[in-house]
């Protein structure tokens, strides 16, 4: 016998008072997707020949399906009450005296349905085989793009005005911080700063663009010094060079042939 503990306590049968919802068990019966699934599946399980079905053990085993589907739901068990028909029908031909003169697989009632499951088998058989193949290139197809081995390269960001902006910001930012110096005044010549940059630039090679720049001059030899850049870059002297976004900027000679 059965037991059960709620809250410690040892219960062995149901309370008298105890109600249960008709819909609290809701049992589907996603195994069978028909009568005659449910047939072989009946059959494959006692492991019966299924050109020799024992119709009677059969029947019973499937009205006990039959009647757990019309307990819970009638609208399930419709097709398979046909079966179960057809199954009493098969079962009762069964016991009639068969004719002396008809053959032995027209007086065999089984035959039919023999043949539906034989037929049923095989479909569900390739059914099976067809769902096991690898879905890719059935329901799922992927997307190749040939590749000929070319190197791909990303070119570098163009240089903003916006950008050599930020960058002189940073270098006053950083003369700001020289708070007592003494300068001279001199006279600040944009094309002598030009001559200078360029003759680094083509020594260097490449020039971080805050390195032209001398916090020691002030807030006027820093504009000279960003004048001079400007005008390098537009004869066509000088190109400014990023490697990536956000990255130092840096100046280097252009080369005319």
């Amino acid at each position: 016998m059965s037991t059960v503990l709620v809250r410690g306590e040892e219960f062995t049968q149901l309370p008298p008072d105890l109600y249960i919802p008709p819909d609290a068990l809701e049992v589907i019966l996603e195994s069978f997707s028909g009568p005659l699934d449910l047939l072989l599946y009946l059959i494959r399980r006692d492991n019966l020949d299924i050109l020799d079905i024992p119709i009677a053990e059969v029947t019973r085993q499937y009205m006990v399906y039959v009647e757990l589907m019309k307990a819970v739901k009638l609208e399930l068990a419709a097709d398979y009450l046909v079966m179960a028909a057809a199954l009493a029908e098969i079962k009762s031909r069964m016991l009639l005296p068969r004719p002396a003169q008809a053959d032995e697989e027209e007086a065999d009632p089984r035959a039919e349905l023999v043949r539906r499951l034989l037929l049923y088998e095989r479909y569900r058989t390739a059914v099976e085989q067809l769902d096991a193949r690898p879905r890719i290139g059935r329901e799922l197809h992927l997307v190749a793009v040939p590749v000929d081995g070319r190197r791909t390269e990303r070119p570098p960001p163009q240089v903003r005005m916006d950008d050599l902006l930020e960058a002189l910001r940073s270098v006053l930012t950083r003369a700001a911080a020289f708070a007592h110096h003494t300068i001279l005044r001199e006279p600040l010549s944009v094309r002598e700063r030009m001559t200078q940059i360029l003759d680094r630039v083509r020594v260097d090679g490449y020039t971080e663009f805050s390195a032209l720049f001398d916090p020691g001059e002030g807030r006027r030899g820093l504009v000279v010094t960003f004048l001079a850049i400007l005008e390098l870059s537009r004869e066509a002297l000088v190109s400014f060079v990023q490697n990536d976004a956000f990255a130092p900027i840096h100046i280097k000679a252009n080369t005319h042939e």
